[in-house]
């Protein structure tokens, strides 16, 4: 069975909130005595023992009573004496870092599964019950932040339920919420206002080089993502490029420009877009001597829904020029 999605890692939730590792729960355990049993030790007192660790390292599972404890690494928690006994033939365990809790990574999966269902929760009913990850494999950072700053909230109001800290991290999240329900936020996968101008990003480039910088229009088609290519090195003038849109087996698969000329005004690309080229300089080229530069742009259809919240007045846009490079 598949499991739910969980929107940050752990490494995720440390950069968000630096202090993670000061909520390790475990409770030191004090005062090991010797028994009648060379290299068995006990500790009274110590409430109840389910998960033992020694100088960090967990030890497995106890042992189903004190007279199991009889070698190396063993343990036992007995209920009726309210005590925990150990073996080891190398150390005295008062001299070692000897603990009890819950494994300290179990517990912050669990608070970041916890904050993932929370967050799947206040998102609007009409968008995915988990977030969709980006193309790259990704959810947005948004989602990741907000996961983070909830999970952080959850584990910091376990120890003190009135934390200030903890109701500022909240307040963070709960103002990502609000604009992505309210469509102020855009997440990589929605639709948007302007996605049929186009969106462009880099496949391979040169820094410095000449690039796409611009592109007005509005794509006629269905959603597709277009190739931009370098075909001929050079400056403005000199320098050509080729443009593939989708064909009926995949995307970048059909040629419609082939070897313009790059002139730095607005040029040809497909359907009913223009494309404008510009470098840092006047004099930068265009690359193709180790690998030819290349972008892909991502448009939809000008007549495509719009994904935002069927629940607001607000429709998702961006506030941009046309378009603008991303």
């Amino acid at each position: 069975m598949a499991t739910a999605a969980i929107y940050c890692t752990h490494k995720e939730l440390k950069r968000v909130f630096p202090q993670l590792d000061s909520f390790d729960g475990k409770n030191s355990i004090y005062g090991w005595e010797t028994t009648a049993v060379s290299n068995k030790y006990v500790a009274h007192n110590t409430g109840l023992v389910t998960n033992f660790f020694v100088d960090g390292e967990e030890l497995g599972a106890a042992q189903s009573g004190k007279s199991g404890v009889d070698s190396a690494g063993d343990w036992a928690y007995v209920s009726d004496e309210d005590a925990l006994y150990y073996f080891n033939s190398n150390s005295n365990p008062n001299d070692l870092l000897t603990e009890t809790g819950e494994d300290f990574a179990t517990v912050v999966t669990q608070f970041r599964t916890d904050a993932s269902r929370y967050l799947d929760s206040m998102l609007d009913p009409n968008m995915p019950k988990e977030a969709l990850k980006d193309k790259e494999g990704n959810f947005d950072y948004i989602i990741i932040r907000s996961t983070a700053l909830i999970a952080a909230n959850f584990m910091i109001k376990s120890h003190d339920p009135n934390s200030e800290l903890a109701s500022a991290l909240m307040e963070e999240a709960m103002l990502n919420i609000s604009n992505i329900n309210e469509g102020k936020a855009a997440l990589s996968w929605q639709v948007t206002r302007d996605s049929s101008q186009g969106i462009i990003r880099d496949v391979s480039y040169t820094s410095g080089a000449i690039r796409p910088v611009d592109t007005r229009g509005e794509w006629t088609g269905t959603y597709d993502l277009i190739k931009v290519i370098i075909t001929t090195g050079g400056v403005l003038g000199t320098a050509t490029y080729s443009v593939s849109v989708k064909g009926s087996n995949k995307l970048k698969e059909n040629t419609v420009v082939t070897d313009e000329i790059i002139t730095g005004d607005y040029q040809a690309l497909a359907g009913n877009l223009q494309i404008r080229f510009a470098g840092s300089a006047d004099d930068s080229t265009a690359n193709v001597t180790t690998r030819a530069d290349e972008w892909e742009i991502e448009v939809f259809g000008r007549h495509e829904d719009i994904d935002a919240s069927s629940g607001k007045a607000v429709k998702m846009t961006r506030t941009r020029k046309i378009g603008r490079l991303y």
